[in-house]
């Protein structure tokens, strides 16, 4: 059975959503005005810090080395999944009415979830990579060259933008069973919108797995790595803890904004304070963008000594 509602328009066997509504907005008054104003200002830092840190790496030889080449692709990363959802929410917050049209909501799951992808991608290779560093650091030049920095980066970027891809044209050609999103911005949620099984299942159960075996990878490289700092010298155990602090609290940073969104998506989250879900929905892509440039331009003794010097 097919509900249709107001922003949807029936055709034979078929239901068109010409917009998706918004529902975890709430009036504010004129406080909608500090509300942009902080959202506008932490756009600004993240622009700000993460190209700081892209302009450093790229125009310092000395940092053309795999890791900071990792490193760079991920603070582009965060531009652009910034980029995807600031704009979006500095309209709505102006604005009364929090309609979408259906291209333009599915044009941001798009580019979010190719944002979520690319991420989980470079932090599983980034660990990959320092295990190679710590475990074999005399064959490291070799196993970790920087044409296949750019071959794995080239590859994680196309794969992420193909696949979801994939999985959104299949979703935008589906007949849905409603237009709410109960969330501030387009989610990926609105899937669950789809009326019956479809080949986005299989597509999904596909990208789960692969996601799965980036996840052994990030904990069989820790396991390693660990392994290396018990049995080895101090020095050794010294360099794992410099190297590996800044990727694993960026980790934890990521995997918790993952649970949060994971969280309000399997659980009735309807007796936890407005504001309190808007938070968790959005610490997913607002929080990593802001703390990657802080941890890494402060940890990484190389970048944080660069980045004084630009700034001076």
């Amino acid at each position: 059975m097919i509900c249709v509602k107001a922003g949807m328009r029936t055709k034979t066997n078929s239901t068109q959503v010409l917009y998706f509504t918004l529902t975890a907005y709430f009036d504010t008054g004129l406080f909608k005005y500090l509300y942009f104003i902080i959202v506008m200002s932490l756009y600004m830092i993240t622009v700000g810090s993460n190209v700081l840190l892209i302009v450093v790496i790229c125009v310092n030889r000395s940092l053309h080395e795999p890791m900071y080449m990792f490193l760079c692709s991920l603070f582009v990363n965060e531009l652009y999944g910034s980029t995807g959802l600031f704009p979006f929410l500095l309209l709505q917050i102006l604005s009364d009415v929090h309609t979408v049209s259906a291209p333009l909501c599915f044009l941001q799951v798009y580019c979010l979830c190719v944002y979520g992808s690319v991420e989980f991608f470079i932090l599983g290779v980034m660990s990959y990579d320092r295990y190679l560093a710590i475990c074999y650091p005399l064959h490291y030049n070799t196993r970790m060259t920087c044409c296949k920095v750019v071959v794995i980066t080239a590859f994680m970027w196309l794969y992420s933008a193909l696949t979801t891809a994939v999985v959104i044209c299949l979703s935008a050609s589906l007949q849905l069973c409603g237009n709410i999103i109960y969330r501030v911005y387009c989610h990926n949620s609105m899937l669950n919108l789809i009326c019956s099984d479809t080949p986005v299942n299989d597509v999904l159960g596909y990208l789960f797995s692969l996601f799965l075996g980036l996840v052994l990878l990030i904990i069989y490289s820790y396991m390693r790595i660990l392994k290396v700092c018990f049995s080895g010298s101090k020095q050794t155990r010294q360099k794992a803890v410099s190297t590996c602090t800044p990727h694993l609290a960026s980790l934890l940073n990521f995997s918790f904004g993952c649970f949060f969104d994971v969280l309000q998506s399997w659980f009735d989250m309807s007796r936890v304070p407005n504001i309190l879900c808007i938070f968790l929905s959005l610490y997913y892509i607002t929080c990593q963008p802001l703390f990657n440039p802080l941890i890494y331009g402060l940890k990484v003794s190389k970048i944080c000594s660069l980045c004084k010097a630009y700034l001076q």
